[in-house]
């Protein structure tokens, strides 16, 4: 932005939150500091009564340095550009999004995720409520950089009114050229201080302060993910160069950017045959789609998801993939980055590692994995813990980095392992649900089946609850015969099913869901039962002589 430029912010509040305060502290921020600053006001109902919009204008370069000239603003904002949309509620975001007043390319969107319905929206007989991850999307669609939390809760939390908490997160989004102590100045007030405030300014300063946290956090965000992808354009051609040409020609473009990731993640994580048998895999989802969409009117979601979780997936967590990624020379490079150290710097960095006997188990032949499998269960039914292998491997050393990359090297014995087998037969079962409920169901049934691919996640016993989850979901309710069901009622137990199993690791949400959807709950997994010695007790006091028992009080 040139130095002659505005800087134009629009405000939008509803009747009593104080929108007509929120522009005073701006404005009078903007004196403090010392820059030239003009605010309006446009009152108008909005669907709901007494909705403003406060549109602020302020220069960029201090009043020092005009030399004595004023600048001119403008009365009212101009479609696409502003450079900060600030909204206590989600539907007059969009609302204003819908007039045009934001731009992907410039506005930075700051919004309440709180609702005060509409007129229209209290009519309806049932649950008339838009749709508030729509209203999200839109958002999104339309803004340089967005941040959603709910104001009105942290105005609850902090005992004040939404205007003190869109002040601070004005103030921490950045966008202002005014600093923290500069807008507690203007919520204090002339001749006070934020310690000799009275309560009221102080539960405004506390608001101030929650909000200005979330945003500065949100931005601090921001900035790192733009760093991280200021290289991404030529890395995407690079990817999307190693993805086979057949397959670019196969799937339509809303497909290609993440199968041409995970075509070169599984390249990275075992060969070419392993990622050309993704391809493969989802070349059967997108036929199931495209017979029941040809068109590709939903942007093709369900090769989409599919496409995601499925590589996620196919690049599970081993001992092997461990090792690898530990003794890659960009790791290295990075730990020096973290600690900061220079060339002429010792730096000694040590991996620890404790397999057990899964992860042992997981590259034997099925025979030998089962054996071994066998004997720690035999060993925890007696009682005792299972076996693991502290490992402690210095990988500056040469010892310990060579026996890191002879571990990393062992991917080609990872096709012959048991766990492998294990994983690709489970990957088949959910594939051949989302084909079977897309081509047999509805594309919402196949849709709501793919995205359950979310459930598998982390590792260890994480991991194999999701995969256990998954399974239950697959067997009970999408293919199983279900009295009165249909494809869409399906659909809908499915996603309140596995939002129910994201949301609660104890599982009690989700056995929950599962019976109200005429499904079973999920078995009890066997515990091992472990006894354990008494400690020896005290010996008792022995009663002198003569002395008589009673009841005490």
């Amino acid at each position: 932005m040139e130095d002659t430029t505005p800087i134009t912010v629009l405000m939008c509040a509803l009747g009593g939150e104080g929108g007509g305060v929120l522009t005073e502290w701006l404005i009078e921020t903007a004196r403090l500091a010392g820059y030239a600053a003009q605010s309006t006001s446009i009152p108008g109902v909005a669907q709901r009564t007494g909705a403003t919009t406060y549109y602020l204008e302020v220069f960029p370069r201090p009043l020092s340095e005009l030399q004595g000239r004023r600048p001119v603003f403008s009365l009212s904002p101009v479609p696409g550009t502003l450079d900060l949309l600030v909204s206590s509620e989600l539907l007059e975001t969009v609302r204003q999004i819908g007039n045009g007043m934001s731009s992907a390319q410039r506005t930075q969107v700051i919004t309440s995720s709180a609702r005060t319905l509409t007129t229209a929206e209290r009519m309806v007989p049932g649950d008339g409520r838009a749709d508030a991850r729509k209203l999200i999307d839109v958002v999104r669609a339309f803004s340089r950089e967005h941040h959603v939390f709910d104001m009105s809760e942290t105005a609850r939390e902090a005992g004040t009114i939404v205007s003190a908490v869109m002040l601070g997160a004005i103030a921490g989004c950045g966008v202002l050229p005014f600093t923290r102590e500069q807008y507690e100045r203007a919520v204090a007030g002339p001749g006070h201080t934020p310690q000799t405030a009275s309560r009221v300014v102080r539960a405004n300063l506390a608001a101030f302060s929650l909000a200005f946290a979330r945003a500065e956090a949100a931005r601090t965000q921001a900035q790192q993910v733009r760093e991280l992808m200021r290289d991404a354009p030529a890395r995407r051609r690079e990817v999307h160069a190693a993805l086979p040409g057949t397959a670019r020609r196969l799937f339509p473009p809303q497909v290609q950017d993440v199968l041409a990731l995970g075509y070169a993640r599984l390249v990275d994580y075992q060969d070419e045959d392993y990622a050309a048998s993704y391809v493969t895999r989802l070349s059967h989802v997108l036929i199931a789609e495209s017979a029941i969409d040809p068109a590709g009117t939903n942007g093709w979601a369900i090769t989409r998801e599919v496409a995601r979780w499925l590589a996620l997936w196919m690049a599970f967590d081993d001992i092997v993939r461990v090792a690898d990624l530990k003794s890659r020379a960009s790791r290295a490079r990075r730990v020096r980055g973290e600690v900061k150290a220079g060339d002429a710097d010792i730096l000694k960095v040590y991996e620890h590692f404790k397999p057990g006997v899964p992860e042992f188990a997981a590259l034997l032949p099925a025979a030998l994995a089962w054996r071994l499998k066998a004997w720690d269960t035999r060993r925890q039914a007696a009682g005792k813990p299972a076996w693991e292998m502290a490992l402690k491997v210095g990988s500056h050393s040469v010892l310990g980095m060579a026996s890191l990359r002879l571990l990393a090297g062992l991917r080609g014995q990872r096709r012959r392992g048991s766990r492998f087998a294990e994983e690709q037969a489970l990957m088949q079962r959910w594939l051949s649900a989302v084909i079977a409920g897309t081509t047999e169901g509805s594309w919402d049934l196949g849709r709501e089946i793919a995205d359950c691919g979310r459930l598998i996640k982390g590792y260890g016993a994480t991991l194999e609850r999701g995969k256990r989850n998954l399974l239950h979901v697959i067997e009970h309710l999408a293919i199983a015969p279900l009295p009165d069901a249909t494809p869409e009622s399906r659909a809908l137990a499915i996603a309140e099913v596995r939002t129910a199993a994201l949301a609660d690791d104890s599982g009690r949400a989700l056995d929950a869901a599962l019976t109200r959807h005429g499904a079973p709950p999920r078995p009890v997994p066997v515990q091992p039962i472990r006894w354990m010695r008494r400690p020896p007790t005290p010996a008792t006091t022995e009663k002198p002589a003569g002395a008589s028992g009673g009841a005490s009080r």
